[in-house]
């Protein structure tokens, strides 16, 4: 497996992240769901990575700047059959190192509050994240949890 920066131009990631939105939007009202489509992770201070094994995307991610000390975790993904491989430990460590080395001091996200989420809210819970009061333009949302990282 390798990770990469991915600049989203591949009918493979599309299909990717397509998955994710779809998968979002079934989970979570559309008013509560923060998932950013193929077009919004192409803005510019978006750095997004994916893993792939072989030429197969199995796990994605990307962080956005949103000062010059702060960004946000956006869009891990981890394919459905390769859930609880590894795959989102060793990309949120890369993610994470990655932020470091562009001089982000913190890094927060949002995620589902619904049981869904629960894997992923232990695994950012694992590198260090605790639950902090919503960040950015987030508000209070019984749909959303909010966390932070500080780097």
């Amino acid at each position: 497996m390798r990770i990469v920066v991915d600049d989203l131009s591949g009918p493979q990631i599309a299909r990717f992240l397509s998955e994710h939105v779809q998968e979002m939007r079934s989970i979570t009202p559309l008013e509560s769901k923060h998932a950013l489509d193929l077009d919004a992770l192409r803005q510019p201070g978006i750095t997004f990575w994916t893993v792939l094994d072989g030429d197969a995307p199995v796990g994605c991610g990307a962080i956005k700047r949103l000062d010059d000390a702060h960004a946000e975790l956006k869009s891990m993904r981890t394919a459905t059959q390769r859930k609880r491989s590894g795959i989102a430990s060793l990309l949120l460590g890369h993610i994470i190192t990655e932020a470091r080395s562009m001089g982000f001091s913190r890094l927060s996200l949002e995620t589902g509050s619904a049981e869904f989420f629960l894997p992923a809210r232990r695994l950012y819970q694992k590198f260090g994240f605790a639950y902090c009061e919503p960040f950015a333009d987030y508000k209070h949302d019984p749909y959303s949890v909010f966390m932070t990282l500080t780097l």
